[in-house]
């Protein structure tokens, strides 16, 4: 009884310590994120032509445009998910990419759930997809809005 009780303190002790590290994993998730894709958007912008040629080669209707758009909005987007700022709204069309992503230029690659979660565009979408929901965490400019707002 006397070690349960022990065990049982030390596990309280130790969910506590980890509380305090609760805005450590949405601000990774942010940071790898963000990286990811403000580095995929600019080198998409700086060579767009191949982007073009890529897109076209995939069958996508309106290659120049949607290569445009995808090129922006990675770089943009990435830029609000690194900051942390409107994070659940800027995840929304990151997470339409990876899906695009993952049905056209990885199409002939998935063949089943083993490999789909092999993909980097799966994690990025899961990744995105538990921004959209719990937020971007404490230390985010979403979280300073949020108290802004609320003294205001």
């Amino acid at each position: 009884m006397n070690t349960l009780f022990l065990f049982r303190n030390r596990f309280d002790q130790l969910r506590e310590f980890l509380k305090t590290l609760d805005w450590l994993p949405p601000l990774a998730a942010r940071v790898t994120l963000g990286v990811v894709f403000i580095e995929a958007g600019w080198g998409k912008l700086q060579h767009i032509d191949k982007v073009i040629g890529f897109f076209t080669a995939l069958g996508l209707p309106a290659p120049a445009f949607q290569a445009h758009l995808v090129a922006t909005s990675e770089f943009a987007f990435g830029i609000l998910v690194l900051a942390g700022l409107f994070t659940r709204l800027a995840a929304l069309p990151l997470s339409v990419i990876m899906i695009v992503a993952i049905l056209t230029a990885r199409r002939e690659e998935l063949r089943g759930f083993s490999d789909l979660a092999g993909f980097s565009e799966f994690l990025y979408l899961l990744l995105l997809l538990w921004l959209v929901i719990a937020g971007a965490g404490s230390l985010s400019l979403d979280r300073l809005l949020i108290k802004k707002r609320g003294r205001a």
